[in-house]
């Protein structure tokens, strides 16, 4: 028999988050390592975990993360979607709630790229007079 689970895909900047859900009691495992042993600060810790809390079901779900790109806040960012994502297909009612809280909603920030005749996206070469 197949366990039941549910899938969802989270992205923040560069990073992409593939997030499944399974009937347990609120492990949270990130590529293969434990979240505490995968993200060294709390703050990213409590921003991955954040749906999990505002839906009251952080020891309903054994949650398995497979996480790609970008650096740490991003990656912590794409979590908190891609859990988001799929705890509303685990329940609809979850919906009202975590787009209340804004974990629904893409985050469109990119880094900038950089243009021609400057240095970095805005940063123009040192300017002398002579």
């Amino acid at each position: 028999m197949a366990k039941v689970q549910y899938a969802g895909t989270g992205r923040r900047k560069s990073s992409v988050a593939r997030v499944r859900l399974l009937p347990g009691e609120g492990n949270v495992t990130v590529n293969d390592r434990s979240l505490d042993e995968y993200f060294g600060l709390e703050t990213l810790k409590v921003i991955s975990k954040q749906p999990l809390v505002a839906t009251a079901t952080e020891n309903k779900f054994d949650v398995i993360v497979k996480v790609v790109g970008g650096g740490f806040t991003g990656q912590a960012g794409a979590i908190r979607h891609g859990i988001a994502r799929a705890l509303i297909k685990a329940d609809e009612e979850f919906r009202p709630v975590l787009k209340k809280a804004g974990y629904l909603t893409r985050d469109p920030r990119m880094k900038e790229r950089k243009k021609y005749g400057l240095k970095k996206a805005r940063r123009a070469p040192q300017f002398s007079k002579r």
